[in-house]
């Protein structure tokens, strides 16, 4: 890939500590104030914690609409309820896809009183004519996850998207979104093309890596600017969440746990809720 077509990091995002459901202390990486550069997602949480307290309660009952949740568990033991009538155990290595649509609610409870529960959670926008469709869900073990393995000992771990000729578990026709988790050894190095429409970040959540040069940390977020590829390169053993996706382009109103088009459709989505008119 020639060096000129290659992203930069445009900017590093170090995130802030806060909690939320029941108490989960969490860094959020990204919520509102970079929806619109990150569009179609819309936030993007970090949990890990070796603590009980910092996690055992969980995250209780509570309502959604118009967007999709990607839970990916690095690390742990959570178990999916939603009054759409899904269930699920989400573990260690496994992802939960939730389309919420027209709306659910549901709870994320611990499966655990002990060890490391530690995770990502993203959220990816719907576009407009797909914010009140019927509410989808669907776990994957972590031996259901489609993988690659390269010469240079890197691996990859498809949840969404392609990568070297590997299709991952879920593909959305509108966003396109791709999402890796990347095992690096030290002093490796790995290309991903990502077609200049794109918005795309990454973070490293164990070891180092640099972009053309420029490093980030684990648990820091890297936004990448214009290109159509990445190349990623290894400081020490690393692992790497890698994301990227089509910009709806459409105006973005959120409410909490609800994001819509404009105030109308959240003034809808609080009545339905309050009237109890969520799946």
């Amino acid at each position: 890939m020639k060096e000129n077509s290659l992203r930069a990091i445009e900017r590093i995002v170090h995130g802030r500590p806060t909690s939320d459901g029941a108490g989960v202390r969490l860094i959020r990486l990204f919520d509102r104030d970079l929806q619109r550069r990150l569009d179609p997602f819309l936030m993007l949480d970090f949990f890990g914690s070796e603590t009980p307290d910092d996690y055992i309660a969980g995250f209780p009952d509570h309502p959604h609409r118009g967007f999709e949740t990607i839970t990916y568990m690095l690390e742990g033991r959570m178990r999916h309820r939603d009054s759409a009538g899904h269930e699920g155990l989400l573990e260690t290595g496994g992802v939960q896809w939730m389309t919420t649509g027209r709306g659910v609610i549901h709870s994320e409870i611990p499966e655990q009183q002990e060890g490391r529960m530690a995770g990502f959670q993203l959220w990816l926008n719907l576009p407009a004519a797909d914010k009140l469709c019927e509410p989808w869900y669907q776990d994957f073990t972590a031996a259901e996850l489609p993988h690659f393995t390269l010469s240079n000992g890197i691996t990859g771990i498809v949840i969404a998207g392609d990568s070297q000729g590997v299709i991952g578990a879920v593909q959305r026709p509108i966003t396109e979104p791709l999402i890796l988790d990347l095992h690096l050894p030290a002093g490796a190095r790995f290309e991903q093309e990502i077609p200049a429409d794109r918005h795309a970040f990454l973070v490293p959540y164990t070891g180092q890596i640099q972009v053309l040069g420029k490093s980030l940390s684990a648990v820091q977020l890297g936004i990448l600017g214009p290109g159509e590829a990445v190349a990623l390169e290894s400081t020490e053993a690393s692992r790497v969440f890698l994301v990227a996706g089509k910009a709806l382009d459409e105006p973005i109103v959120q409410h909490g746990p609800f994001v819509m088009n404009d105030e109308q459709g959240i003034r809808t989505a609080l009545e339905d809720f309050r009237a109890g008119r969520l799946a």
